[in-house]
């Protein structure tokens, strides 16, 4: 289980109120349904600021201090860089499987935290066959991550979202389909302009 730690009691000077467009956008999705395709796309068209959790797990790994299991580190740390940017004003994405609803509950708390609306994204691919056929023919796409199998991502523990969230499911659509219409999405949910 995935402690909770995002800054819970902000010192006097965090409590000024951030700039109108910080917002806080999580992705999750089983790997292989595009999240972080769509999550680049998102941090491109508003120049929000981009936690990876592969990348950060990646990083810690590479300082040699945790080589095998990270455990919660990557979150906890994309949980204070994320709240932190979200005070200076700035939209921030965050990118990852989130698969347990106590990571999702995280990224909640940091919002509240940091006085900012938060937008959650799930992504999936519907079709189990397209699936298979991504996570099979994909390479890593970060230095010394370990390719992904079929086996691997089924065997995976996914709770089911319990928020109202937007799903976007890329089965039989191109990445420029999917991130037209979660850019749509997002903006006839007044989270961001078009």
């Amino acid at each position: 289980m995935i402690p909770f730690a995002p800054m819970n009691r902000p010192p006097p000077w965090r409590y000024n109120q951030p700039e109108d467009h910080a917002l806080l956008i999580v992705f999750g999705g089983l790997p292989g349904a595009g999240k972080t395709t769509l999550a680049k796309a998102v941090v491109k068209k508003y120049a929000a600021v981009y936690l990876r959790i592969d990348t950060i797990e990646m990083a810690i790994r590479s300082s040699n201090v945790l080589r095998d299991d990270v455990g919660p580190a990557a979150y906890v740390s994309a949980y204070w860089v994320a709240e932190e940017n979200l005070r200076l004003g700035q939209a921030v994405v965050a990118d990852s499987a989130n698969a347990l609803q106590i990571t999702r509950d995280s990224w909640a708390q940091v919002a509240r935290n940091a006085l900012v609306s938060l937008v959650e994204v799930e992504v999936v691919c519907s079709d189990a066959a397209e699936l298979r056929r991504r996570i099979e023919s994909r390479p890593p796409d970060l230095d010394g991550l370990p390719p992904l199998t079929w086996e691997s991502v089924c065997e995976r523990k996914y709770e089911k979202w319990s928020t109202p969230h937007l799903v976007i499911d890329t089965a039989r659509k191109s990445a420029s389909e999917a991130q037209h219409e979660l850019i749509e999405r997002l903006a006839s949910a007044k989270h961001l302009s078009p």
